[in-house]
């Protein structure tokens, strides 16, 4: 006997899965191929949700297999990183001075390594828990955590790099000093 279907609330998690996609891919464009797959996915996938399970959770962890699974699969990557680049720096540079330091601060996390820019993302803008993080991850927790600190400290590295009249007045919030 089949058993009846959970109902779901994708569209209440899009925008955490767009941002997390974005995150990951680093272009919008890209960002919405990798949410749609993972939703693709999903729906496919639907019997294997557990009733009364974090849909949040589940969905994230889809995202980032399916991120991960797309990385396998095409060697270009590191000419998308490039492009990429090319786009940010060919970014129209605004007149108000905090959206300036938002650029900047965008550029640097998109700098962080991978594994870094993924676990900060699910923590810090996502506001998942670290063990959250951890499963949608796919690591163990202390490798989680470990990562999220080089990430801050790179952060505050790059902050501190900055020339005096860049320097934001925003702080980077946890993870130490």
């Amino acid at each position: 006997m089949k058993r009846p279907m959970p109902r779901f609330d994708i569209l209440g998690q899009l925008g955490s899965l767009r941002r997390y996609a974005r995150s990951l891919t680093r272009d919008s464009a890209d960002a919405e191929d990798l949410v749609h797959d993972a939703l693709v996915r999903a729906y496919e996938r639907r019997g294997s949700f557990r009733s009364g399970g974090n849909l949040r959770v589940w969905l994230l962890s889809i995202v980032h297999n399916a991120f991960i699974d797309g990385l396998r699969s095409r060697k270009s990557e590191a000419v998308r990183i490039e492009q990429a680049g090319h786009l940010t720096e060919a970014s129209v540079q605004a007149p108000q001075e905090h959206s300036v330091r938002l650029a900047q601060v965008r550029d640097a996390f998109f700098t962080l390594p991978e594994e870094q820019r993924c676990a900060l993302h699910l923590v810090a803008i996502e506001g998942l828990s670290y063990s959250e993080a951890a499963e949608v991850s796919g690591v163990p927790l202390g490798t989680l955590m470990s990562r999220i600190g080089r990430a801050r400290a790179a952060l505050r590295e790059m902050e501190d790099a900055a020339p005096a009249r860049t320097k934001s007045h925003l702080k980077i919030v946890g993870g130490g000093s």
